[in-house]
């Protein structure tokens, strides 16, 4: 139309940056983030922030550049949040599950110029960069993160590492006065996402400033959040950026309960004395609290919103969450799609349905969130839309804003998902005729385990190299803690011996011990007519075994 114009007064690229310094001027006193007996405003975390990206800038970080950060859960992770991305540089969280050799695969692949580690994953950072160094790579600056609120220990951590930096005197080196490098294009990267791959070919997923921004909003209206909720976590904020979380609260005005670890005793003691309303996390979260010992349980100030996802809480789960109060909302999505795509939108006249068609309408992957445009359940080949019978069965697809930007140094794997016009999941599921999804299989045999996705193909690989093994073939093996554990059947060679015990501890010196099986069954391994191995016919077989996991594990 003839007089529009785009010009700085009508148009701003979207940025989660402008959630932290609004919640500055509107909540410049309420407590932002809590960890422990240390507490900060929005105005001291905007102040901290302004000046740990006023430092980065210092550390030969260009924008664009990458900025990695192996931490848990603590005030120094929620805070590079928000510093990495004012700096102009790019935030790269990894998960504190890596050892070395997979956190110095990481670094090298993501070419990231400074890695801030927390002093509980110094030796494993320490062991990345001493492989990076025998291999003559350019070694990323170290900045250590030691314990919040507590005063420098008296070791001399310089002597081990050179050069290295300690957070807060890198936050009390900045400028207060810093101008922050906002995004020139909304398109332009926020950050950088690993997902699970063989340590050959690492898939890192590219986020813009507007799919972040847009997905901050989009669990915010799915978790149902008011202004100033108080929010425990328990996701790592290594997962998808916290399922953009760590922006949502911001856009709130809330206030973060930072924790560590994760225990059934220190989720209760915090819902009590912080009145937490919102919290999420995987299954296993949600086991561990309806399996933790009386002693430690207590009761809630209020309702608690509850977001899960990884995959399908049994109904039983489901039960015993809300007989304890708690109000579960089921969510799913991949990496590549933010966190959370889809959320099963509760409608009230389900109320009246009995519990365990209750459950089974949970349990479904729902309908797309407000910030994506298109999901659906498509035939993979012929593009065309499966009919909503609830039984004939496609591939889940995605399409919107809230899809990554693409795979870094990896085109051929963009095109491949992007095939179409469409992200193809991979996951396999069935719509039903409301139009809900829910899924059915996972194509590629992901095993997910405590909210982390393991390859089966990769565990195969380090099995199958075990000099005694002939043949191997993993399967999930239903757990009633983790969800589902790798179980490995596996064929030996003639002539040769090797216990389970062996197998085991194998795959441990070669994978982070998450990866590795709980289940090692000697057998030969069922075929087809053209000698692929029936993983179907594994999948019975160790849903016949029942959970290996005790019902009463209270910690993670």
């Amino acid at each position: 139309m003839e007089g529009v114009i785009r010009y700085s007064a009508n148009y701003a690229a979207l940025t989660p940056i402008t959630f932290l310094e609004r919640s500055a001027i509107v909540y410049p006193n309420s407590p932002s983030v809590v960890f422990d007996d240390v507490t900060y405003t929005w105005s001291q975390t905007h102040q901290r922030c302004t000046k740990l990206a006023s430092s980065i800038s210092q550390l030969g970080v260009s924008p664009g550049d990458v900025v990695a950060v192996l931490a848990p859960n603590i005030p120094a992770m929620y805070e590079l949040h928000f510093g990495v991305p004012m700096s102009g540089a790019v935030l790269c969280t990894l998960n504190t599950r890596h050892d070395s050799a997979m956190v110095s695969v990481l670094l090298k692949h993501s070419e990231a110029r400074v890695l801030f580690v927390d002093y509980q994953f110094l030796d494993v950072a320490q062991g990345a960069l001493e492989i990076l160094s025998k291999a003559n790579n350019k070694l990323p600056r170290l900045v250590l993160i030691l314990e919040c609120g507590h005063p420098a220990p008296h070791t001399d951590h310089s002597s081990s590492s050179p050069g290295m930096l300690i957070y807060e005197d890198v936050i009390a080196q900045g400028n207060l006065e810093f101008e922050v490098r906002r995004p020139k294009d909304e398109w332009d990267p926020i950050s950088l996402n690993y997902t699970s791959g063989t340590t050959s070919s690492p898939k890192g997923v590219i986020y813009s400033h507007r799919g972040a921004y847009l997905n901050a909003l989009a669990t915010v209206l799915l978790n149902e959040m008011r202004s100033m909720p108080v929010y425990l976590w328990c996701v790592p904020m290594f997962h998808c950026n916290g399922w953009c979380l760590p922006w949502g609260i911001a856009a709130q005005g809330g206030t973060n309960i930072c924790q560590r670890s994760v225990t059934s005793e220190g989720i209760f003691d915090n819902i009590f004395k912080h009145k937490v309303t919102h919290m999420a996390g995987a299954p296993t979260v949600l086991n561990m609290i309806i399996n933790s010992p009386p002693k430690v349980r207590k009761p809630l100030p209020g309702k608690v919103e509850v977001m899960t996802g990884g995959a399908p809480p049994p109904p039983d789960v489901l039960f015993r969450m809300e007989e304890l109060g708690f109000v579960v909302a089921h969510s799913y999505g991949l990496t590549e799609t933010y966190g959370p795509g889809t959320i099963c939108t509760w409608k009230p006249e389900w109320n009246s349905l009995p519990r365990d068609e209750q459950a089974k309408i949970r349990a479904r992957q729902g309908v797309q969130h407000l910030g994506l445009e298109q999901l659906d359940i498509k035939d993979p080949l012929t593009m065309k839309s499966v009919p909503a019978d609830a039984k004939t069965m496609g591939e889940v697809m995605f399409r919107g804003n809230t899809v990554m930007n693409g795979y870094l140094k990896n085109l051929k794997a963009t095109q491949d998902a992007f095939k179409g016009g469409w992200f193809r999941t991979g996951d396999l599921g069935v719509k039903h005729p409301d139009g809900y999804i829910e899924l059915k299989d996972r194509s590629k045999d992901i095993i997910i385990s405590g909210g982390e996705n393991i390859s089966s193909i990769e565990l195969e690989g380090v099995i199958f190299s075990h000099p005694a093994v002939l043949e191997a073939a993993v399967v999930g093996r239903p757990d009633n803690y983790w969800g589902e554990t790798p179980c490995a059947f596996v064929t030996l060679k003639e002539g040769y011996s090797a216990t389970a015990e062996d197998i085991i501890q194998f795959c441990h010196k070669r994978l982070p011990r998450y990866m590795a099986p709980r289940t090692v069954v000697f057998a030969d391994l069922p075929k087809t007519s053209t000698g692929k191995t029936q993983k179907y016919v594994l999948r019975e077989k160790a849903k016949a075994m029942g959970s290996l996991s005790k019902k009463n594990t209270s910690r993670l």
